[in-house]
């Protein structure tokens, strides 16, 4: 099913759910967890999915059966299976920028069929995968040798956006797995500093530069490579002939990838029907799969499209990234949260939130429907999180006992790739007790009764009643990330298709950009700029002037 140029669907405040919803959600909106659970011992059993090696409890969230019948009969109405076959099939769903959405497209299997304007996808994704897994071996064997001939020791990752965030996260979040005889470091930031320091300590004769951007004019990563690339032939005391030995890029564009001094031969691309915070499993993935090799990366690849045949086919109610996604729905414009705290109990997806941060929020950062017609309920919300336990001695304050209802995911292994001692037994007892004191609290008849004066009762009562998921998995493998990645994308994608808005496109970034290159020039100028901003504008950019000697 094509998206229609035109705004003709019911909007989604007229679906006979969502007025039952409203109708539900004033019925129960006070119901504590404590009674929900006492009212039905079958409850935690009943609110769990197990699927493609995670387990989802979704049973301390404040729904009931009546609840979730009405999520699903939205999620039906909403046509989130026709989106989702649309997706698969390669539609162009994206119809903004006029795309198809082919992230599913990046891991699926040999032999696997999806046309996009009468052409098969496939074969053109392994081909680039099969030529990544070469070049990975090439440098992690030493065969990749720099100007000088010493082999490379160094690599480092030049992004920004979708283009470092996925890489770094998963860097970090596999580094059990990764070839220790390699440096991985990432630039993203424009800020001289980033750069400063990710080289600071590095030999420029053993460092390898991936510069990851498609069009190979993004501003950032331009302005970072050409730094990298001034750098690189001052400490070699080289000419332009050494560039070719020392960078490779992510890109489309070989004219300007050449321009560079990159041979156009190591030059990885990529598709218009991938968009950047889905790019992961592209060939922006160079720098996961020179650190974790080949073999780890088509694990990762598997474990994300093992959740995304679940997603293609499990009924909805048995459906983790629907599940997890009519959720959000329920808590953003139902209960009004503003916020979901996403907190991993294990220090190796400490960069997880980070990465989810632009996953659902520049998705799902949208005011007006496919169809332009302005949306009068709220989309959207603000992902945010610390691993476990650093979270607990810092913000769980809030949670637990501030005026904000922010619902929480918890994420934990069963086994730890570091066992030590009792370590392991202690953080999974914290992910527990944290999810079970959000929830039930601490009545002030229970504070009372441990000999607690009156005066300090009111401060040591906890409310509970403060929903959450725990995630669980048997131990955090490259497999296993894959999963949990697109467990995610695909949540972002339910919620996304009953907002009835856009999750593909981004075009809230674009004016910040244009502003920023019309200033640019102007905080330089040799003369004083005539400047046609606005009063404040003004007036910062001639402070700056003033003191930027």
């Amino acid at each position: 099913m094509s998206e229609s140029r035109t705004d003709d669907t019911t909007p989604l405040t007229d679906l006979p759910a969502w007025g039952e919803l409203r109708a539900h959600f004033e019925s129960i909106k006070d119901a504590h967890l404590r009674d929900l659970f006492a009212q039905d011992p079958g409850r935690a059993e009943r609110l769990s999915v197990e699927a493609e090696g995670l387990l989802l409890d979704y049973s301390k969230n404040r729904v009931t059966d009546e609840t979730l019948r009405l999520l699903l009969a939205l999620a039906e109405q909403s046509g989130l299976r026709g989106r989702i076959d649309a997706m698969f099939s390669g539609e162009k769903i994206n119809v903004t920028e006029d795309r198809a959405v082919l992230h599913v497209a990046l891991r699926a299997a040999e032999g696997t069929k999806i046309l996009v304007d009468g052409e098969d996808v496939v074969p053109g994704v392994h081909e680039v995968l099969g030529r990544m897994e070469a070049f990975a071996g090439r440098v992690r064997s030493g065969e990749w040798t720099g100007h000088t001939g010493r082999r490379i020791k160094n690599v480092v990752n030049i992004g920004i956006g979708g283009s470092d965030l996925g890489p770094v996260m998963a860097y970090q979040a596999l580094r059990h797995y990764s070839d220790r005889d390699l440096t991985l470091r990432f630039v993203s930031n424009v800020d001289g500093t980033d750069f400063a320091e990710a080289t600071r300590d590095l030999d420029a004769a053993e460092t390898l530069f991936l510069v990851a951007s498609k069009t190979f004019t993004t501003q950032e990563t331009m302005t970072n490579a050409q730094t990298a690339r001034a750098w690189l032939l001052e400490k070699l005391g080289a000419g332009e002939e050494a560039v070719a030995k020392h960078f490779v890029a992510v890109s489309t564009n070989a004219a300007e990838v050449s321009k560079f001094g990159i041979d156009t031969a190591n030059m990885f691309g990529f598709w218009d029907w991938v968009g950047g915070r889905y790019s992961m499993t592209s060939a922006i993935g160079l720098s996961t799969m020179i650190a974790i090799g080949p073999e780890n990366y088509r694990a990762m690849l598997a474990g994300f499209r093992a959740m995304d045949e679940h997603f293609r086919t499990a009924p909805f109610e048995k459906n983790l990234p629907v599940l997890l996604g009519l959720l959000t729905v329920w808590y953003a414009d139902f209960f009004g949260a503003e916020t979901v705290a996403v907190l991993p109990y294990d220090q190796y997806l400490a960069r997880f939130p980070a990465y989810l941060q632009q996953l659902t929020m520049e998705s799902n950062g949208k005011s007006v429907t496919l169809g332009g017609r302005r949306v009068d309920y709220q989309t959207g919300p603000v992902y945010w999180g610390e691993p476990g336990t650093n979270g607990q001695h810092s913000f769980y304050q809030l949670i637990h006992q501030g005026t904000r209802l922010i619902p929480c995911d918890f994420l934990g292994f069963c086994r730890s790739l570091n066992p030590v001692g009792e370590h392991h037994d202690l953080l999974m007892a914290n992910v527990f007790a944290q999810a079970e004191a959000l929830a039930f609290g601490k009545t002030a008849e229970e504070v009372k009764a441990e000999g607690t004066p009156d005066w300090l009762v009111p401060h040591r009562t906890f409310e509970g009643n403060r929903p959450s998921n725990t995630i669980l998995a048997e131990r955090l493998t490259p497999e296993v990330l894959g999963r949990l990645v697109a467990l995610y994308e695909h949540s972002v994608f339910t919620q996304g298709a009953i907002w009835q808005i856009g999750s593909f496109d981004q075009w809230g970034v674009e004016l910040g950009k244009v502003l920023a290159k019309r200033i640019a020039p102007e905080l330089t100028a040799a003369g004083e700029p005539a400047l046609e901003h606005d009063a404040s504008t003004n007036r910062l950019i001639k402070y700056y002037r003033s003191r930027r000697e």
